[in-house]
């Protein structure tokens, strides 16, 4: 069971929030809050907050950085954020996204820097993705995961590619690739990658339709959720492709879109938190055999409903929290309550 806390957090200075499309939580059990400035309605955006906000548990506001400033690289349009074991922030944009709209700017880099927001590295440039096969830019990457024991980072990238692809998470270096069932990636692919594709096999297209969001679990499975595709696909951390499996919704014409990924903070990670922003919920699955055992949430504007649901992260006590975009534009905080 999971529970709203109604007062978290708690915003100052009178900011407001645009788009949350993103959250993470460190070893600190502090929250990180990335949300899109640019997507505040004019008449409040001379209110806004800066873009990465750092909350403690009981919502207090600790830090807030970033945002467009001379001599500085900072995404076009915020999208994704991962604070890592080692205490670095990386931020990754969507910005030319569904279209290119300003020759040149598209957020083909992602961001690494210190959690007071001292840039420490990018990986990638701004409008320079040679497309599916770069190893030296992403393109709209929509997800990163460090895996700080290994040194590597990984991205779902997502928006203007179909693969996922990993570097060395303190040089840049690129490591390695993969596209759908652990396939080389496409070296092209269809315009536009919100289109859903032609189920031509029984388990879907054999390309990603658009990787939103990637994990990787404590005993090493990747989990890269295909938005548009509705399928979630398991990987070893090597690409080799491991399984697939659906998000369901019976009763209910509304399709699921897996979007979002955490996992309970327990030794053996054993449950699989998967935003699902087609009914607007929180689907738990249970990781060993991967059927669900668990809804949160549903569409609505009241506290505690979603609307509409983007990425989510959980505290080392298996709070959850969730960041919504374009409707409701907040962040909220769903306490565990354990049984007795």
């Amino acid at each position: 069971m999971f529970v709203l806390d109604p007062a978290w957090p708690s915003i100052p200075n009178n900011w407001v929030l645009g788009e949350v499309t993103s959250i993470s939580v460190d070893r600190h059990d502090h929250i990180w809050v990335l949300h899109v400035p640019q997507s505040i309605p004019e008449a409040q955006r001379a209110n806004a907050a800066p873009p990465v906000l750092e909350f403690d548990q009981a919502g207090k506001l600790l830090a807030s950085w970033g945002g467009p400033a001379e001599g500085t690289v900072w995404p076009g349009r915020e999208h994704g954020i991962f604070v890592d074991d080692k205490d670095f922030v990386w931020i990754g944009g969507r910005a030319g996204w569904p279209r290119q709209t300003t020759p040149g700017v598209s957020d083909d880099m992602i961001l690494k820097f210190t959690t007071a927001g001292k840039f420490v590295m990018q990986i990638g440039h701004s409008g320079q993705s040679k497309g599916n096969l770069d190893t030296e830019n992403v393109h709209q990457a929509t997800d990163v995961f460090v895996d700080t024991r290994a040194k590597e980072v990984y991205a779902a990238d997502g928006y203007g590619n179909k693969r996922v692809i990993a570097f060395d998470s303190e040089t840049g270096k690129f490591k390695r690739m993969w596209g759908a069932f652990g396939n080389p990636p496409p070296p092209t692919f269809a315009a536009n990658p919100a289109v859903p594709q032609p189920q031509t096999t029984p388990d879907g297209p054999p390309e990603f339709g658009l990787p939103h969001a990637i994990k990787v679990s404590k005993d090493g499975t990747v989990y890269v959720a295909d938005r548009i595709n509705n399928r979630i696909q398991l990987f070893t951390t090597a690409g080799k492709f491991l399984k697939q499996v659906r998000v369901t919704n019976e009763g209910s014409t509304v399709v699921p879109v897996p979007a979002g990924f955490s996992f309970s903070p327990d030794k053996k990670q054993q449950f699989l938190y998967v935003v699902d922003s087609g009914p607007m919920r929180v689907v738990i699955f249970d990781r060993a055999t991967m059927t669900q055992v668990g809804v949160v949430g549903m569409r609505g504007k009241a506290p505690g409903e979603f609307d509409i649901v983007h990425h989510m992260a959980a505290d080392s006590k298996g709070n959850l929290y969730t960041g919504e975009i374009v409707n409701n534009r907040r962040a909220q905080r769903f306490v565990l309550q354990k049984g007795k």
